[in-house]
């Protein structure tokens, strides 16, 4: 009998500032064995390790410049490469322009791979802008909370690590946040359009629980990877 593989699921996880792409990419990735790779977490790993593609974006960083897109999928491609990915990826702040869109699927297509879905998070833009005015992170592990949505158990200690130390991004402000949420959805648009195009686009309701948009993803996530 013939031994199958399974193709490694790519996804794209599309959604505002506020949306919950980080709590949702953190559960998804314990469910199902999937990698986030975020662009900024890729770049700075690869300037770290000195890879070649890491070497190329330490110039042009250094230099005051914009990463390419082509060093971005080079690098893309090399942590693709290895072996803890083999369940699949959750892409995180890439592609952000129908032109890096493009490039990924070329990119994928080479390697015999192609976006298993791309997940569009949809929300309600002033009941996002409340989310992101009152959210704040725990400063030793990174888990995020809200003034109203998402409050610790015990005031001042976080749930998952027990520190004390929180902290709060200085644009999260209801005009900054409006601000980028209009950016993100002239940005977005053709993304949307793209991905609806090539049959692999899927919304989520991204106004509920935190537990029912958990659901609503994991139904995606099991179609895509089966």
């Amino acid at each position: 009998m013939a031994e199958t593989t399974t193709t490694p699921a790519v996804l794209i996880l599309l959604g505002p500032p506020g949306a919950g792409k980080g709590t949702q990419a953190r559960m998804l990735e314990e469910r199902f064995g999937l990698i986030q790779l975020s662009t900024g977490d890729l770049l700075r790993a690869a300037v770290a390790e000195g890879t070649p593609a890491g070497l190329a974006a330490k110039s042009v960083m250094e230099a005051g410049g914009l990463v390419s897109d082509e060093i971005v999928l080079a690098i893309l491609k090399d942590r693709m490469e290895r072996p803890d990915v083999k369940a699949g990826v959750i892409l995180d702040g890439f592609p952000r322009t129908a032109g890096q869109a493009e490039a990924l699927d070329a990119l994928l297509t080479a390697g015999g791979q192609k976006v298993s879905a791309a997940i569009s998070l949809e929300v309600d833009d002033e009941a996002m802008i409340d989310r992101v005015a009152g959210r704040f992170t725990c400063a030793t592990c990174g888990e995020g909370y809200h003034d109203t949505h998402k409050q610790t158990a015990r005031e001042g200690v976080c749930d998952k690590c027990g520190g004390t130390e929180f902290k709060r991004r200085a644009d999260d402000n209801a005009e900054t946040a409006r601000e980028r949420l209009k950016a993100y959805h002239a940005q977005t648009a053709p993304l949307i359009a793209h991905y609806r195009k090539m049959g692999v686009l899927e919304t989520v309701d991204a106004m509920g629980s935190i537990d029912d948009i958990a659901s609503a993803l994991g139904t995606i996530v099991s179609g895509a990877s089966a």
